[in-house]
């Protein structure tokens, strides 16, 4: 974990504080969205020339983080 907050940023001042990678305005879910639809890492890398391998895979384990904390919070709302 946090490795990826030096690729990634949340910033409100940024596309309202959505998550993007750093030094760009490209926002994680259009990424997500791509990979979901089957898209190959490195012909995103060619639609976003700013963008590594290693961004994707620092977006991965941030959704993956993100999932595990969400799931967390929901945990302790339903014992409540």
């Amino acid at each position: 974990m946090g490795n990826y907050r030096k690729r990634i940023e949340i910033n409100p001042k940024i596309l309202l504080g959505k998550p993007v990678f750093k030094g760009t305005r490209i926002p994680l879910y259009v990424v997500f969205d791509l990979l979901a639809e089957g898209t190959p890492v490195k012909k995103i890398i060619k639609f976003y020339p700013d963008l590594t391998e290693e961004d994707i895979q620092a977006a991965i384990q941030f959704a993956s983080d993100t999932a595990k904390h969400i799931a967390e919070i929901k945990l302790e709302t339903a014992h409540r």
